[in-house]
């Protein structure tokens, strides 16, 4: 019998011939709702920029409320980017901690930096007190887009993983529209302490929640795994065929503790890093954040009469609904065939907007073409949060077995994060050098590819238990088990 982290593992129950059952929904919908009130946070954190910047930044010789900070332009591209680098420098060590600790530990302790900053955000008086709140929100952010995810991912029976690891994202989106909301009727200071009440209720909620079966088996602590899935399934679930699946699952790479080498050794470990890390890309470079950075404007150029601050709510309501309505579909529809549309419909938006932007720059009479951006904006964003928004996060969640999962996990969201800050950073100097034109036209020729990525790379995993997917990442599934 194979040994998890120096304990001998206790012999297993008999096996069952078949599933039982499947266990009751409602608790794994609550635990997985409780853990992603961290991404809830996150979405607050990566929205605030938007609504405080404009309170903050000072241009040329105005003036502002002396009770709050006064930034430069250049100060407050920093206080928006230096979020992203504190997320690359949480994410990357969150599942090794994960794995120390236990992924409650970790799920609850982040509650404690985003307090930290939302405080020091309300108190701040000078760039640096910002920069500071800000890089150490950023770390919170990037560790719960490693730990929630892979929380859920260990909770979840295998006919509604997809819909609970689309709630990451989901949640996200809710954050988001938290700030666009609030941002448009209360004050800076308020605003910062209406945020910091989100991190509070989730450690509230969080505390109660039961550790991962699966954390608890690699531990050797059989009892509390059981424990665990009863509470997760339900008092009147028979446990011991799942049970002894996980631990089977868990035995097979439980010999040695597993190393950054063993991921790029192993077959299935590669393969899943190599998707999630293409995921991610994809995901981060198909051009979501200047398309939402240019939607009022457009919705302007098109005649719309709404405020910024309203436009930014409305783009953020679609947001929430669809990414909801992708939770519906993920585990009926399949993840594979809703990235393929993803990423063509988001190919041809982008292509739409490259085309419309080249021509306006060329001094061509586009008046008449003011639908074409507009609804090319309203599509995108439509389709990114059906597709490529939640359920790349949803799959870094299920494509690693449970010893390399820590470290696997924070690579694929710390290259996400990574990329974030370099999109941002760099998408000013891009079309300052290239023109929007050519900008958005780069942006749909990566979503193009991305059609090709998923086509070739990405397995359909609706359905799978952990250890099927396992079997499709290492070669060895069926025909049945490959099928998109």
């Amino acid at each position: 019998m194979g040994e998890v982290e120096g304990q001998t593992m206790l012999p297993m129950l008999s096996k069952s011939p078949k599933p039982p059952q499947e266990g009751s929904k409602g608790p794994q919908y609550f635990f997985a709702l409780a853990v992603t009130m961290s991404a809830f946070c996150g979405g607050t954190a990566l929205a605030w920029t938007g609504p405080a910047l404009e309170v903050i930044v000072v241009v040329g010789n105005a003036t502002r409320d002396p009770g709050i900070p006064s930034i430069t332009e250049e100060q407050g591209s920093w206080v928006g980017s230096l979020m992203p680098v504190g997320a690359l420098l949480g994410a990357l060590p969150a599942g090794y901690f994960c794995n120390l600790f236990g992924r409650k530990l970790v799920g609850m302790s982040l509650a404690i930096p985003f307090i930290i900053s939302w405080g020091l955000i309300a108190i701040a008086s000078t760039a640096w007190e910002l920069y500071i709140a800000r890089l150490i929100i950023g770390v919170a952010t990037g560790a719960s887009s490693a730990v929630a995810p892979m929380y859920v991912g260990e909770i979840a029976e295998s006919s509604i993983r997809g819909s609970l690891g689309s709630f990451f994202q989901l949640m996200i989106t809710v954050g988001i529209l938290y700030v666009y909301v609030l941002g448009a009727c209360v004050s800076y200071t308020v605003l910062a302490i209406l945020c910091g009440i989100i991190p509070i209720a989730y450690l509230l909620v969080f505390f109660n929640a039961p550790e991962t079966p699966v954390y608890l088996l690699r531990k050797g602590r059989r009892s509390e795994a059981e424990a665990s899935l009863k509470r997760l399934r339900g008092p009147y679930y028979d446990v011991s065929y799942e049970l002894n699946e996980l631990q089977k699952e868990i035995e097979k790479t439980s010999d040695n503790q597993a190393s950054i080498s063993d991921i790029f050794t192993r077959k299935a470990a590669l393969r899943g890093l190599l998707i999630s890390l293409g995921l991610m890309t994809f995901q981060q470079l198909s051009g979501v954040n200047a398309v939402i950075f240019y939607a009022t404007a457009i919705f302007k150029d098109a005649g719309s009469t709404l405020s910024p601050s309203v436009s930014a709510i409305v783009v953020g309501i679609v947001q929430v609904i669809v990414t909801y309505a992708s939770s519906l579909l993920v585990d009926k529809a399949g993840r594979k065939i809703l990235l393929l549309i993803s990423a063509a419909v988001m190919a041809v938006c982008q292509g739409l907007l490259g085309f419309y932007f080249y021509l306006q720059e060329s001094g061509s009479d586009v008046s008449s073409l003011t639908l074409v951006p507009l609804s090319s904006v309203v599509l995108y964003i439509i389709i990114f949060s059906l597709g490529f928004g939640p359920i790349p996060w949803m799959m870094t969640g299920e494509l690693f077995a449970p010893d390399v999962k820590g470290p696997s996990t924070g690579i694929a969201v710390g290259l996400n994060w990574l990329l974030v800050f370099i999109v941002t950073k760099t998408f000013a100097p891009l079309k300052s050098l290239l023109g929007m034109g050519i900008t958005f036209g780069i942006f749909g020729a990566i979503c193009a590819v991305g059609v090709l990525f998923v086509l070739i790379m990405v397995p359909e995993t609706k359905g799978k238990s952990l250890d099927e997917i396992q079997q499709i990442l290492a070669g060895k599934g069926t025909r049945r088990n490959n099928v998109a």
